[in-house]
């Protein structure tokens, strides 16, 4: 978009603002607040995503998009008489609803200035439907607004039980975008320990880490990101005799690891399991990832490569 279409659109937008204020057609939170103290005749209207909406609302308000005022707001309210408050985040989307209701006949509508997240500084009350805490509401709010994730894929997130096979170069940041996202269990295995030459790539360890077991360091800086992740450690080798124990407790198992044995290995405990098998591997400036998961219909590592390579063919 051109910069001279970007102006435009915010002369308009200011143009429309002060025009709406100039109507009468704002009021305050404070005054909103002190109406539904003296339980006064009022109706508030919420005009938000339901995304939005997730991260709470005023007690006794009314739902309803803003793209379907003209359509449904005749069923909802049907008095045109009504005094009614409508509020959306910031106060803006609200003061066009207002416009919108006053052409359809409504003679007392007014937007609430500065929305609900002003009304959220004023230190007034909010409710939510939501199984969040009020943190987390806050935490997660930005994938709370995306109608990608919202709140089912939320809840989702903090039921997740998840294992990182290595707490390394791939481990390290796959386990800090988990945490950070909300997965409610991590499960990490790794048996060595912070070595000064890790420190340049393994990023959730530090120079105060090093002879510190990876396990030990990771699950420390997992929780100072996100103190509400369980980290389940696995200080140990993965072998054919822990691996398929380890794996039941899990749905979806990641695989950092730099050797091929230990990847053939996390395949087959995968397969034996049914659990789906993110693989990841890097050398130098190049990657790969894929998804295994036989279990829904696709093939495991060994369809494609039913053999690792011999020894010392491929870098580590």
């Amino acid at each position: 978009m051109k910069i001279g279409t970007l102006k435009t659109m915010k002369a308009f937008k200011d143009w429309f603002i002060i025009k709406a204020k100039k109507e009468g057609s704002e009021i305050s939170v404070e005054e909103t607040h002190g109406l539904l103290q003296k339980r006064e005749p009022i109706l508030l209207l919420d005009i938000r995503e339901k995304e939005e909406i997730a991260l709470g609302y005023i007690e006794g308000a009314l739902f309803l998009h803003q793209s379907l005022l003209k359509e449904k707001v005749g069923n909802l309210i049907s008095d045109k008489d009504s005094r009614i408050v409508v509020y959306c985040a910031g106060g803006i989307r609200s003061l066009a609803a207002a416009k919108t209701l006053k052409e359809m006949g409504y003679t007392q509508v007014f937007s609430m200035a500065k929305g609900i997240e002003g009304w959220k500084a004023s230190g007034f009350k909010v409710v939510s439907d939501s199984e969040l805490t009020p943190d987390q509401l806050t935490r997660y709010s930005r994938h709370l607004m995306l109608k990608e994730v919202g709140m089912e894929g939320q809840l989702q997130l903090l039921k997740a039980k998840i294992l990182l096979i290595g707490a390394g170069g791939l481990g390290c940041p796959a386990a800090i975008y988990l945490a950070a996202a909300g997965v409610g269990t991590l499960g990490i295995i790794d048996s060595d320990k912070v070595d000064l030459t890790n420190l340049q790539r393994q990023i959730l360890h530090g120079l105060a880490d090093v002879g510190r077991p990876k396990t030990e360091s990771a699950k420390e800086a997992i929780h100072r990101i996100n103190p509400d992740v369980k980290v389940v450690t696995y200080t140990e080798r993965l072998t054919p005799k822990n691996a398929l124990e380890i794996f039941k407790d899990y749905d979806i198992i990641i695989d950092g690891s730099d050797n091929f044995p230990t990847k053939y290995l996390v395949n087959d405990a995968s397969f034996f399991t049914g659990k789906p098998y993110i693989y990841g591997g890097v050398f130098q400036f190049e990657g790969q990832a894929s998804v295994f998961f036989p279990k829904e219909g696709g093939p495991c590592l060994r369809c494609l490569f039913p053999e690792p390579p011999p020894p010392g063919l491929v870098p580590s």
